[in-house]
């Protein structure tokens, strides 16, 4: 009987089974460290950030977007920024106190756009991108060469006119100094001013925003509490159906009219013995799909906007459970003799009908809050009317 050890051969090699894996896993080691190789700093005294490419690819927005192209922008204008030199040492460290003061700016914005989205903190991220955008885009202002302010001039020229009233000082002395800058360059002190004036512009588009999410805000806390209102009557009308009356005895009738149907009358009835528990949600429902006709109808007039926080969509919105509101107050102000010619409806489409009428009547009530958000919006953008002075009145044409 032969032992292993002659079985195997006592001359064979063997083989180096524990050399072979571990090169395999330094080769895969390798391939992995290799992905998260980066290469050796460049030569500038001050790194901008760079985004993290994985975290972009999640949970992206179209502002996300822009935002991450404008950063990466910005950060191609400081890189070449940090390749000019000042005439003495204490401009040269002011440039680098400024550069990385932009570096950490992008970064703020970078973090901003790259984190997880979480309910309700969209506008927060949003604010906290672009505020750290356009103040990395003032500094760079500050640093750019003579050549390039000249024909940054204009821009911030716009930025001035668009968002500063026109008897704004700091907007009369920009033009000046703007034009003064596009035709003979700079002077000293003409690149502060300017600085300070797209600072400024900047605000002021800031604060346009602001009221433009103020009420947006404003709308949905108003549309969920409405929404809620009609909630609470839906349910109200199917536990208590005989408080919420919405039936009808139509006179020489055979039956009761009601929301949800036509029932059998019987002699000695009232109409509140023929309530149903669904009955307020069909007229609700009703009021749902006439708010939807005047919704649909009113986008004709609805524009494009670049304001990011859906003015429009929250003004339209509200229409739907202020129309369901309206059509169940309607219904009632019929049911309690209020309307004239109409306390009794013959049958259960005709209260319907009536239903889907005062759901698009809420119009009456939501038109003035379509036109303070056609207000705001074109508030953007725009620089402030300036104030009469008192006691002076416009001669009527």
């Amino acid at each position: 009987m032969t032992n292993g050890k002659a079985f195997n051969g006592a001359e064979s090699p063997r083989t180096p089974r524990g050399s072979i894996a571990l090169l395999v896993l330094v080769w895969a080691a390798s391939l992995i460290l290799g992905h998260r190789y980066e290469p050796a700093g460049r030569k500038n005294v001050v790194h901008s950030p760079r985004l993290p490419r994985k975290s972009l690819r999640t949970h992206r927005t179209a502002w996300r977007e822009r935002a991450a192209a404008r950063i990466l922008f910005l950060e191609q204008q400081a890189d070449r920024e940090s390749c000019r030199a000042a005439a003495n040492q204490a401009e040269q460290c002011e440039r680098e106190r400024t550069l990385e003061g932009i570096a950490r700016q992008l970064e703020e914005a970078g973090n901003a756009v790259s984190a997880p989205r979480r309910p309700f903190s969209g506008a927060a991220a949003l604010e906290r991108t672009w505020a750290n955008v356009r103040g990395a885009d003032v500094l760079l202002l500050r640093l750019c060469s003579d050549e390039d302010l000249i024909g940054r001039s204009t821009d911030v020229l716009s930025q001035v006119e668009q968002h500063l009233r026109p008897a704004d000082p700091l907007r009369v002395q920009a033009e000046t100094v703007a034009e003064r800058v596009a035709g003979n360059g700079p002077r000293p002190g003409d690149r502060a001013l300017l600085v300070l004036a797209l600072g400024a512009s900047y605000d002021a588009l800031d604060a346009e925003f602001s009221r433009v999410r103020s009420l947006s805000i404003i709308l949905r806390i108003a549309t969920f509490f409405v929404l809620l209102g009609a909630g609470g009557l839906a349910a109200w009308g199917w536990y208590c159906p005989n408080s919420l009356n919405m039936c009808f005895l139509p006179e020489g009738k055979k039956f009761a009219a009601c929301p949800s149907g036509e029932i059998h009358h019987v002699k000695g009835n009232v109409a509140s013995d023929y309530a149903q528990q669904v009955d307020v949600l069909v007229i609700e429902a009703a009021g749902l799909a006439g708010a939807a006709l005047t919704v649909i109808a009113s986008l004709r007039q609805i524009q494009g906007t670049s304001s990011p926080y859906m003015l429009p969509l929250a003004a339209a919105l509200l229409k739907f459970p202020t129309g369901a509101l309206t059509a169940f107050i309607g219904v009632l102000l019929i049911r309690g003799a209020f309307i004239p010619g109409l306390s009794d409806l013959d049958s259960s489409p005709q209260i319907v009908a009536w239903a889907v009428i005062f759901g698009a009547g809420q119009h009456l009530v939501t038109r003035f809050v379509d036109a303070r958000a056609r207000e705001t919006l074109s508030d953007v953008g725009r620089p402030p009317a300036e104030p009469e002075p008192s006691g002076v009145r416009t001669p009527r044409p």
